[in-house]
C-alpha cells in the first residue's frame, strides 16, 4: 500500500508531520481529517530499493513480538486508544518490517476492521493462537488482561525453547569440532605417516591399516560427500515436510532414549500451557483444543488433541480420551480430571505448565552433565584412537630394535 507523508494542523493549532499508508491521496486526507488534523501538504513518499536475500532479514523474530505485546498491553491499560499505540510501537520499531506490518495494522483497524481481523491479516507474524487470545480479549472488553496474558505465554514459550536449544548448543558444538579435528588428521597428518610406514615394508597393524584407509576415502572422495550431504539434508527437509514425514520424524523423536522423555515433557508443557491460556481467555474449549493442535508442533500430539476433540463432541470430558492417549502421563490425565470435576481446569492446566517446565529444567540439567563426560569420551576414543593406531608401528620397531 502506498505511503503518504504530509504536513497538518491540530485542532489546537501544533504544527503535525508523518506517515500514513492508504490506497490514494484522497484516502489519506479523509483519515487524517478523521483524526482532526488540518491537512496542509501531502505527498506520496518515494519508494525505496529493497534487495531482499533469501534466509537474511525482513523476519519478525518471536522476541519482538513479545516485547510489542507487552508494550501494548501496558499503553492499553494506561488508558491509550488503540490505533494511538499502533502508531507509538509502529515509529519504535527498529524492525522496518515489522514496522511495516504494525502500519498495516493500525490502517485496517482505523478503516473500521477489528483488531483480531487487521492481526489474521499477517500469519506470518500473529500465530492463530495470538489472533484467537486477541479476538476473545475484543469480545469480552478486556483486551489489555488478554495481551498481558498473551505475553507472559510468549515469553514462557520462548524460556523453554531456549533452555531445550542451550542444552543442544554445547554436544552439537563439541561433535562439530570433533568432525573437524578428525578430517585434519585424515587429510594432512595420517598421509605423512603413511608415506613413512611405506618405506618400512612388512604388515602393518590392523588399526593403522584401517585409519590409513580412512584417510585414503577421505582424500578420494570429500569433494563428493559435501554436495551428498547437502542433498541428503535438502531430501529430509523435503519429506519432514509432508504430513506422512513429520509423523514418522516426530514419532522416532519420542523413542529416543535419552531426548525422549525431554521431547515428551516439552510437548506436554506446551499443550496444557496453550490450552490453560486459551481456556481462561474465554475461548471456547473445543475451539481452544482445534487451535492447541494447529499450534503443537509436534504431529503425535496434534493426532491426539484432535481425537480427543472428537470424543468431546459425542459428550466426553476431556481427562476421558486424553487417558488413552500415550503421550500424555497419568498424573496429568487425573490432574485435568480433578480440575474438570472442580470447574477449575484453567488453573489446573497451568499448574501442570509450571510443572512441567520445572521438569524441562531438572531434565535439560541432568542432560547437560551425562553430555560432559560423554562426549570427552568420544573425543578420546575417536581421536586418542587415531593417534595410537598411527604409533602402533612405531612402537612395533622400537621392540624389534630392543
Amino acid at each position: 500500500m502506498p505511503v503518504f507523508r504530509y504536513t497538518g494542523k491540530t485542532r489546537a493549532g501544533a504544527t503535525q508531520r508523518g506517515e500514513i499508508e492508504a490506497n490514494d491521496r484522497a484516502s489519506a486526507t479523509a483519515v487524517l481529517r478523521q483524526r482532526q488534523i488540518l491537512v496542509t501538504s501531502i505527498k506520496a513518499k518515494p519508494k525505496e530499493l529493497h534487495i531482499k536475500i533469501p534466509g537474511f532479514g525482513s523476519k519478525v523474530t518471536e522476541q519482538e513480538v513479545v516485547v510489542f505485546t507487552r508494550q501494548f498491553a501496558t499503553m492499553i491499560e494506561a488508558g491509550l486508544p488503540l490505533v494511538q499505540c499502533l502508531d507509538i510501537l509502529a515509529r519504535q520499531s527498529e524492525n522496518k518490517e515489522f514496522a511495516r506490518v504494525i502500519g498495516q495494522v493500525k490502517t485496517d483497524v482505523e478503516s473500521g476492521d477489528s483488531f483480531a481481523d487487521a492481526l489474521r491479516k499477517h500469519p506470518r507474524v500473529y500465530s492463530d493462537f495470538y489472533v484467537n487470545m486477541v479476538e476473545a480479549g475484543e469480545a469480552g472488553g478486556i483486551l489489555d488482561t488478554i495481551l498481558a496474558r498473551l505475553a507472559t505465554y510468549m515469553e514462557k514459550a520462548a524460556a523453554l525453547k531456549g533452555q531445550v536449544k542451550g542444552a543442544l548448543v554445547y554436544p552439537a558444538a563439541i561433535i562439530a569440532i570433533a568432525i573437524l579435528v578428525v578430517v585434519f588428521l585424515l587429510l594432512y597428518v595420517i598421509p605423512v605417516f603413511a608415506e613413512m610406514f611405506s618405506s618400512f615394508g612388512g604388515t602393518l597393524p590392523a588399526p593403522t591399516r584401517f585409519v590409513m584407509f580412512l584417510s585414503d576415502l577421505v582424500k578420494n572422495y570429500i569433494l563428493y560427500a559435501i554436495p551428498l550431504v547437502g542433498v541428503l539434508i535438502w531430501l529430509f527437509k523435503r519429506f519432514y515436510k509432508t504430513e506422512k514425514g513429520k509423523l514418522t520424524v516426530d514419532t522416532l523423536l519420542l523413542k529416543l532414549p535419552v531426548f525422549g522423555p525431554l521431547i515428551q515433557k516439552v510437548a506436554v508443557a506446551k499443550f496444557t500451557r496453550t490450552l490453560g491460556t486459551l481456556v481462561s481467555s474465554g475461548v471456547p474449549i473445543i475451539d481452544g483444543l482445534e487451535i492447541t493442535a494447529r499450534t503443537a508442533g509436534n504431529k503425535v500430539v496434534e493426532g491426539a488433541v484432535l481425537s480427543i476433540i472428537s470424543s468431546i463432541k459425542e459428550g466426553q470430558t476431556i481427562a476421558e480420551p486424553l487417558g488413552r492417549q500415550a503421550i500424555f502421563p497419568p498424573m496429568v490425565v487425573q490432574m485435568i480430571e480433578v480440575g474438570e470435576n472442580a470447574g477449575a481446569l484453567d488453573a489446573m492446566l497451568n499448574k501442570i505448565a509450571d510443572f512441567y517446565d520445572q521438569e524441562v529444567d531438572t531434565a535439560v540439567a541432568a542432560l547437560t552433565k551425562l553430555m560432559e563426560p560423554m562426549l570427552m569420551v568420544f573425543l578420546g576414543v575417536v581421536i586418542g584412537g587415531m593417534v595410537v593406531a598411527m604409533y602402533l608401528p612405531i612402537f612395533k620397531i622400537a621392540g624389534a630394535i630392543e
